[in-house]
């Protein structure tokens, strides 16, 4: 039996990535929890554990007294025939001696404590390991497959062995997603729980543009051209300051691709979502103007202490610079980090 033991503990780490060595120790420590409920204590049980050949061995060490002398507890001490007879013919009077419990002797309830234990184990080891492998996947982009959509609009997907759901709030506006799909997510957390390691995933986070971007522009994968900042309304459109550390590249027009094959790629997986391309400045009025694209910009007047600045564009710019439902201002000024007042230029003479 313990053959057949060992080659099961083999086919969990083959199976699971559960090491021999970790469900060794949950296999000690449940014969451990078996004694103590078999015999009120476990101070004097031993387990003996031999990986090489393959044997495990549950002891109960008992001190040798003489034959027709008081065991007042047979749980540790023996009668000196019977240590001759069961555990060795060289025990001695007031020797302790190692003898061997079989399992049968547990009763029930001692070896259902065990059988706990060790799917305890299994569980607890297979926690840390999903943990392991979906903390390293934290800010990343995944593609995933749907699996189930719940009648709420939440959607199921896996993520390597595990899955995962993706809220409807997470879900872009105007997207729908069916079984079977194929969708990249980011990756914006990764909790550990009692209950398990619970990892969220968006498709409305910046992050997933910002990795999007990365795939298909070798430009920012290498670190030639940067992203320094996004600002994004999920389903409507986004913004992407990009800036160049290479004079000979033109950070604008390696995002958007030949033919705009690049951004179109985005776009698409982004479902349809607007993808404005700005060229960042150090400059902060530079960059406010650039920031309030596509409408022409008259002047900046920024203030750096207080994040403040006022924009001025003739009137027929006025709408395009604001933006529908201020969207077009609101982007420019977290993406800039400023806050924008725009006037138009009748009101400024």
């Amino acid at each position: 039996m313990n053959a057949e033991f060992f080659k099961a503990i083999e086919a969990i780490e083959a199976e699971r990535g559960i090491p021999q060595e970790y469900m060794l120790e949950k296999v000690e420590a449940a014969l451990m929890s078996a004694a103590k409920k078999a015999y009120g204590s476990s101070d004097n049980a031993v387990v003996k554990i031999d990986p090489v050949k393959k044997d495990i061995k549950l002891c109960l060490q008992k001190t040798v007294v003489e034959d027709g002398a008081t065991i007042e507890n047979p749980n540790t001490e023996i009668f000196l025939s019977e240590a001759h007879a069961t555990v060795s013919k060289r025990a001695k009077v007031g020797s302790v001696i190692d003898c061997e419990v079989k399992t049968k002797e547990f009763g029930r309830i001692a070896a259902q404590t065990a059988k706990q234990v060790i799917i305890q184990g299994i569980r607890d080891a297979e926690r840390g390991l999903l943990y392991q492998e979906l903390n390293s996947k934290e800010f990343e982009l995944l593609s995933t497959v749907v699996t189930r959509i719940e009648p709420n609009g939440n959607a199921l997907l896996t993520i390597g062995k595990s899955e995962a759901m993706l809220i409807k709030n997470e879900q872009i506006p105007g997207e729908t997603l069916k079984e079977g799909d194929h969708v990249k997510i980011y990756v914006s957390e990764v909790r550990e729980t009692k209950k398990g390691p619970q990892v969220l995933i968006s498709r409305t986070h910046s992050g997933l543009v910002k990795r999007l971007f990365e795939l298909e522009v070798p430009e920012i994968f290498d670190g030639i051209v940067e992203i320094k900042s996004i600002a994004r309304e999920a389903g409507s459109r986004t913004k992407i300051a990009v800036l160049s550390n290479d004079e000979s590249v033109d950070p604008v027009g390696a995002c958007i691709g030949a033919k705009g094959l690049r951004i179109a790629n985005v776009v698409k997986e982004l479902n349809g979502e607007k993808v404005d391309i700005i060229r960042y400045s150090e400059d902060p009025e530079t960059f406010i103007a650039q920031a309030l694209a596509p409408a022409d910009i008259i002047s900046v007047a920024a203030e750096p202490d207080s994040r403040t600045c006022v924009v001025v564009v003739s009137d027929d710019q006025l709408s395009l610079a604001i933006g529908k439902e201020g969207q077009n201002a609101r982007l420019a000024a977290r993406l800039t980090g400023y806050k924008i007042d725009i006037k138009p230029l009748s009101r400024m003479a």
